[in-house]
């Protein structure tokens, strides 16, 4: 659940978990916007031309419109509300992607687990639901209530598309190419704690999840996306789809990979497996990944042993 996200199962759509920032090799004469989007700050530097820093920026905005269901009139609560949609190309696309990566993270991930969100109230302060109240929500999620037909995408059972999980990650690939068709060389894209950065090697410093002021580890970040799930700044709000129940609050995943919407999907999924199966998981698949424990070490993944991390 995004705060970094994510409804985590998902990650709701709040600021993501902690980072600060380092430039390594400073961009020369950077141009820099900084506004809110998505319930967050959306911090943008580019060198370079800037003719594509307003086009990526309404893109942005385009982009909110259309796929919040934050907003009660957008596209996909239209979606959420059972009907059959005829959604842009661009949706459909981007749907069928995040159903596919889902899938690879054996149910760790679910894009349909809106109703579980509802169920536990996590966009309203939290409450803990019944038990029935809770079955119900888990036959209502699941991607199998994802359809497509000739009449458009239609969600079956009450299912709700949650899409705090990964939009966000989608909205920085999106603004990274219009940048780059716009002249940019390079950029460093902070969209509510996750980065993506480009053409310049910049040095992000992961923090502790017990003390988010306090930097545990620092690594070098060039054309990737990094994104971090944990639980230091909302608590145990992060759902696992596979029981509908919290995940264990055991410190926080920080993930490496060349999309924004790689890295922001797998970070939720890898902090719902947990340290040991996610290091595993992660390992098998030749992910970048740091898992920062509350009463342990950092344990690394071999690519991001690979980027010569340093502990802090």
């Amino acid at each position: 659940m995004t705060e970094t996200n994510s409804h985590r199962g998902f990650r709701v759509p709040f600021p993501i978990l902690f980072m600060a920032l380092i430039a390594q090799a400073p961009l020369a004469s950077p141009a820099q916007r900084t506004l809110l989007a998505m319930g967050t700050t959306l911090s943008v530097k580019v060198s370079g031309s800037t003719r594509g820093m307003e086009p990526a920026l309404a893109g942005v905005d385009e982009l909110e419109t259309r796929c919040s269901t934050w907003k009660t009139d957008s596209l996909w609560s239209q979606l959420n509300a059972g009907e059959p949609v005829t959604l842009p190309e661009a949706d459909r696309v981007l749907l069928h992607r995040v159903a596919a990566l889902a899938r690879e993270t054996e149910g760790c991930f679910d894009p349909t687990l809106g109703r579980l969100i509802q169920a536990w109230k996590l966009r309203a302060g939290g409450r803990i639901p019944s038990s029935e109240e809770l079955a119900e929500a888990r036959a209502a999620s699941g991607l199998d209530h994802l359809e497509e037909g000739a009449q458009g995408i239609r969600l079956t059972a009450g299912a709700w598309l949650e899409e705090g999980g990964f939009l966000k990650g989608h909205a920085l690939d999106r603004m990274r190419l219009k940048l780059e068709e716009g002249g940019a060389s390079s950029g460093l894209l902070d969209f509510g704690g996750q980065l993506l950065a480009w053409g310049t090697t910049h040095s992000v410093s992961l923090a502790d999840p017990r003390d988010r002021r306090r930097a545990r580890l620092a690594f070098p970040l060039r054309n990737a996306s990094v994104s971090t799930t944990g639980t230091s700044e909302r608590g145990q709000h992060i759902l696992d789809p596979r029981t509908g129940r919290p995940c264990p609050a055991w410190g926080s995943v920080a993930v490496v990979r060349p999309t924004g919407l790689e890295a922001d999907i797998l970070s939720t999924a890898l902090y719902v497996m947990g340290p040991d199966r996610g290091l595993a998981w992660a390992n098998a698949r030749g992910i970048a990944a740091a898992f920062l424990l509350n009463d342990g070490p950092v344990h690394l993944t071999a690519p991001f042993r690979a980027l010569r991390p340093r502990t802090l």
